[in-house]
């Protein structure tokens, strides 16, 4: 089984993030499945609806390429889950990613779930998520700390700075524990990675969910249930996959815009 993960940061950028997560998937896959990480240039670096939609484009031309390179699954490990239906519709590979899995998981765990995000631009973001798969009355609210998406991979490589992050996290998880939350959730793939050091995670007794074993068992699963039982997605509604020369024309477009002039 090979899978394809998709990180929104690149190799250049993530330094000790990247070679730590691919550690990470190592010891997570089942004996005989390999995990292959990709990034995506320019990374992530910035907490806004743009850039996710930037990078959502390329991660979806990414999943068709996956399949097209005999790939089984693919996994967008990015809580965001930017482009995760528009990916689904147009490959038949099993499509997981971070949010969706860790929200769906903590549903086992506990009644209700808190999220705390790296910036508070995320919220609106996740709040949209939260409404798009049902899960409002699972999910007390988001908080949030206070980073961009690349301040925060400083992290990595530093007990100190790991240990300012733990304290944020834990400053921000605390009013959700008291609005009724049973299972936190770091709201993004880089403080999942950073806590995943602390085995049994809990703060005041509540689970904190590490969303990327949960995306590639799903995956793993997923597979298996596809190849044993021809389960798969729906092909109706969000689902509804176009024809190959669509896919083409998406890979191939939009060309750049004539005239257009980027400043520098």
């Amino acid at each position: 089984m090979r899978i394809w993960y998709q990180s929104y940061v690149d190799r250049e950028n993530g330094g000790i993030y990247w070679e730590e997560l691919q550690k990470h998937l190592n010891a997570i896959a089942r004996e005989g499945t390999e995990i292959v990480v990709h990034g995506i240039t320019p990374h992530d670096s910035y907490a806004h609806a743009l850039v996710e939609f930037r990078c959502a484009r390329e991660m979806i031309c990414n999943a068709i390429q996956a399949e097209r390179e005999g790939y089984d699954a693919f996994i967008i490990g990015h809580f965001q889950d930017a482009g995760l239906y528009e990916a689904r519709s147009a490959v038949d590979i099993p499509v997981l990613a971070l949010g969706e899995s860790s929200m769906l998981h903590a549903c086992q765990l506990g009644q209700r779930s808190g999220i705390v995000t790296i910036n508070r631009r995320y919220i609106p973001w996740f709040h949209q998520q939260i409404g798009k798969y049902g899960l409002k009355e699972r999910v007390t609210g988001v908080h949030a700390m206070n980073f961009e998406p690349g301040q925060i991979l400083a992290a990595f490589g530093s007990d100190e700075r790991r240990e300012v992050v733990a304290q944020l996290f834990h400053d921000q998880a605390l009013p959700l524990i008291e609005a009724g939350t049973d299972v936190l959730i770091p709201g993004g793939g880089i403080p999942m990675l950073l806590f995943s050091q602390i085995h049994g995670h809990r703060i005041e007794g509540l689970p904190v969910v590490n969303g990327i074993p949960l995306a590639v068992k799903y995956a793993e699963m997923a597979v298996e249930l596809k190849r044993d039982f021809g389960l798969t997605v729906s092909r109706v509604s969000d689902f509804f996959q176009p024809p190959v020369e669509v896919l083409d024309e998406f890979l191939e477009y939009p060309a750049p815009h004539p005239g257009l002039t980027i400043p520098h």
